[in-house]
């Protein structure tokens, strides 16, 4: 049986009902992981594609839906072994409005059979086993056509090649808050194994960089300008009042 070196896949995103209650237990694909639930296909899908890699040197990559980054239960144990087995290379979230088919976020998975130190393509990769790449692009969203839907330009697909390659290689790398972060199974150990980069990624709390005095001294001014405002309007009622009574 041929194996893929490498292999680009969109699944079906959450297929139910996928096989019946008492088929594919045995199936040769799900070998050393949990039988993947009759509800849902999403991590059929995964070991799919996992068993179809070439041993030593396959890598895939495919989109799932975001729920399959975090789903507990089975999946949750099937994703547990995939990390721990260090099959899990990169996990990239796109932005909403990027497909016909689903309005929603989706994410990229990229898994590999060797993160082991080596040359590929005539990059020299380093050793990145116990790590997982978590990158978030949902705010990438401001390049608009037909009206609605999201594509990611020239310079935008360079930067987010850059983000990985940089990180395989480890050359001019660096974790960014808000975008990317390099996580070690640790990490992901202490998240229960969450997928979600929001588990991972740095975010930056915009309120710790307003100046709370100098903010409340303008709406503490603007109220000042209301009621001195108001008084004077009603100054001003008044006096049209009793000049119509007298």
């Amino acid at each position: 049986m041929s194996r893929w070196t490498s292999s680009w896949q969109i699944p079906p995103f959450n297929l139910k009902k996928w096989r019946g209650k008492d088929e594919l237990t045995d199936d040769y694909r799900w070998s050393g992981y949990e039988v993947p639930p009759v509800a849902n296909a999403n991590y059929a899908w995964i070991l799919h594609m996992l068993s179809k890699l070439d041993v030593t040197n396959g890598i895939a990559g495919f989109l799932l839906a975001n729920g399959a980054l975090k789903e507990g239960g089975v999946e949750g144990e099937i994703r547990k072994r995939l990390l721990e087995n260090d099959k899990v290379e990169a996990i990239i979230v796109l932005p909403r409005e990027m497909f016909y088919s689903t309005d929603t976020s989706v994410t990229l998975w990229i898994v590999n059979n060797n993160k082991r130190a080596r040359e590929l393509n005539g990059r020299k990769l380093r050793d990145r086993r116990g790590e997982v790449l978590f990158v978030d692009l949902r705010r990438w969203n401001t390049n608009i056509y037909e009206k609605k839907y999201v594509m990611f330009n020239e310079t935008q697909i360079a930067d987010i090649k850059k983000i990985y390659t940089s990180w395989q290689t480890g050359e001019d790398y660096a974790d960014v808050p808000e975008l990317c972060k390099s996580a070690t199974i640790d990490d992901i150990r202490s998240q229960n194994y969450s997928l979600a980069p929001s588990k991972y990624i740095e975010f930056i709390d915009r309120d710790l960089e307003i100046d709370y005095v100098a903010e409340m001294e303008r709406i503490q001014k603007a109220m000042r300008e209301v009621i001195r405002s108001e008084k004077q309007s009603q100054v001003m009622l008044t006096e049209a009042f009793r000049g119509d009574w007298l």
